[in-house]
């Protein structure tokens, strides 16, 4: 009886090994052919486990573009701010340096009038 099973547990390990072989890795294949240990849909590989893989793959694009739109976001609201900063600081540059221009000109003029009042 033995000798009976022996042929027909070589042609299933045999089998077996080129199934195995005959997998070259593809997410969602089956364990340790590229998806990993992603769970039993994912261990058992065929249709499902494909279709799982590309549904986690998609999961991931879609959460990789919504961090890259809060990173586009934050980083236009920090350029405005820098830009409202810079434009404040120059108008204050302005105004000072309107009133020194003030000032110079009042000075200007008192020292004409000086000199017109002394001769």
């Amino acid at each position: 009886m033995a000798l009976r099973l022996a042929p027909n547990l070589l042609r299933s390990l045999r089998l077996t090994s080129v199934r195995a072989m005959s997998q070259v890795g593809g997410f969602g294949e089956g364990a340790g052919k590229g998806g990993g240990a992603g769970g039993s849909i994912r261990d058992a590989g065929g249709s499902f486990g494909k279709m799982e893989a590309a549904h986690e793959e998609e999961y991931f694009r879609k959460l990789n573009a919504a961090h890259m739109e809060e990173i586009k976001k934050h980083h236009k609201e920090e350029m405005e701010a820098h830009i409202r900063d810079n434009i404040e600081h120059l108008e204050a540059n302005v105004k000072s340096a309107e009133e020194a221009i003030k000032r110079h000109k009042k000075r200007l003029a008192e020292l004409r009038k000086d000199d017109s009042d002394s001769d």
